[in-house]
């Protein structure tokens, strides 16, 4: 039986007089593939923000690990998004001035695990999925490819069980985008870690267990 991580009951959100969701129900399984498509504006980086409690739902209900968000201090929602929840960016996010290894070491040292540790952590990463070649580089020298695929290694530098990933593929080509969603794939598969996706591209064949299109502050499944 698989463990339910994540589930949003009629959420909603405004800024200001906009409500821009307006009772999101959802809810992801361990090792699932969710995505979220919508064109720009829609309320998918709000989204997303609202289940890494990054911000708060004005009404409704978060439930993330079994635990009523609405319940949890600020200290242990920073601790669960440390320690569980893994982040993947639009452009990437990579500190310039550290090499490919530093950069995936980063969350592992704002957790406190020691240097042995997490170097040995980062190598392992970057040789389970074929890309040791880069650890000494800076990211200015990768394509950009490269640097989201690095940024997704990253993500997983602290085992989290929950990545998510806001319109990851926007800023590189068909090719790379292919090879992202590959990787994507077989972290869902290979580690049972549930990623939530975003894209603008409506059309696109995604490998996801569920797909919805978020329009208009609602959130429709394509399946349905």
């Amino acid at each position: 039986m698989k463990t339910l991580l994540i589930e949003l009951i009629d959420v909603r959100k405004r800024y200001n007089a906009t409500e821009v969701l307006k009772g999101i129900n959802l809810k992801a399984d361990e090792g699932e593939f969710v995505t979220i498509r919508g064109k720009s504006g829609a309320g998918k980086t709000t989204l997303l923000k609202i289940i890494g409690l990054l911000e708060s739902p004005d009404d409704g209900k978060l439930k993330i690990f079994g635990h009523d968000a609405e319940r949890l201090s600020d200290n242990e929602k920073s601790n669960l998004r440390l320690h569980h929840i893994g982040f993947v960016f639009q452009f990437f996010n990579l500190i310039p001035s550290l090499t490919i290894l530093e950069n995936i070491e980063l969350p592992l040292a704002l957790a406190g695990t020691n240097k042995q540790e997490r170097r040995g952590r980062a190598c392992r990463l970057l040789k389970y999925f074929g890309l040791t070649s880069l650890a000494e580089r800076f990211p200015e020298t990768l394509s950009g490819g490269e640097r989201q695929r690095i940024a997704v290694i990253r993500a997983l530098a602290n085992n989290p069980k929950i990545i998510l990933a806001d319109e990851p593929a926007s800023s590189i080509d068909d090719e790379n985008s292919k090879l992202l969603m590959n990787l994507l794939t077989s972290i869902t598969r290979e580690r049972k870690v549930t990623i939530i996706l975003s894209t603008t591209d409506l059309y696109e064949k995604l490998p996801s267990n569920q797909d919805y299109l978020l329009k208009e502050g609602y959130l429709y499944g394509t399946n349905s």
